[in-house]
């Protein structure tokens, strides 16, 4: 039997919280923690996808709060990071990182089938990725600010700042759901920070791991 898109998806997600609640419990290395809020917050979006958006054209209206905002361009901004920052660890070094760099207009921005699929990808290329490479391999950030700035980091800050940025733009998304009638559920678009600091053990990153 196919399961519906949105069923498997859910199914997924719960798989991931549960792998990460086991990473916690195993003490896996920081990098795999990191690795599993990545799939966490990516897959919020799929399960956004799934379960809210029932037409492409939701995910190309305009925001009247957040002037230029789409929900469709706030799921490529967010996967675009993870994608420049993983590219930038499987080139040569030294490796150089600018999230600058814009692939606008892409199929992901008005199309949800495109835009699921290019999350999976993502977390795909995250999961082949991310438990071989080094935390402390350092990168080269790029930065206009507008001046040109160039800043010494690492692949494992760049990985939180990604999940971080991800969330980021999850709440701007929440806000165009709201304009749209769409309800979230309580913890899309909070930083894990945030859902401790409110006791909210329930949510996937809302427990304290110190």
């Amino acid at each position: 039997m196919v399961m519906p898109s949105g069923s498997t998806s859910r199914l997924a997600a719960m798989q991931t919280e549960q792998n990460f609640a086991d990473s916690q419990e195993s003490g896996d290395t920081g990098l795999i923690q990191l690795l599993q809020v990545s799939r966490i917050v990516l897959h919020q979006g799929i399960q956004l996808l799934d379960d809210h958006i029932i037409s492409d054209d939701q995910l190309t209206v305009h925001s009247q709060h957040l002037p230029g905002s789409t929900i469709g361009k706030h799921l490529r901004h967010s996967r675009d990071h993870f994608e420049l920052l993983l590219d930038c660890i499987k080139s040569p070094p030294p490796h150089v990182l600018s999230y600058d760099v814009r692939i606008r207009n892409t199929p992901m921005e008005h199309d949800r089938k495109a835009a699921r699929d290019a999350l999976l990808e993502t977390i795909e290329r995250l999961e082949e990725v991310v438990p071989s490479a080094d935390p402390t391999t350092p990168i080269i950030l790029q930065a206009v600010t507008p001046f040109l700035q160039e800043f010494n980091t690492s692949f494992g800050r760049e990985l939180w700042f990604a999940g971080l940025h991800c969330v980021h733009h999850w709440s701007m998304v929440r806000v165009i759901a709201g304009e749209l009638n769409i309800k979230l559920t309580d913890d899309f678009g909070f930083a894990p920070s945030t859902l401790v600091y409110q006791g909210r053990d329930a949510a996937p990153l809302g427990k304290a791991k110190i």
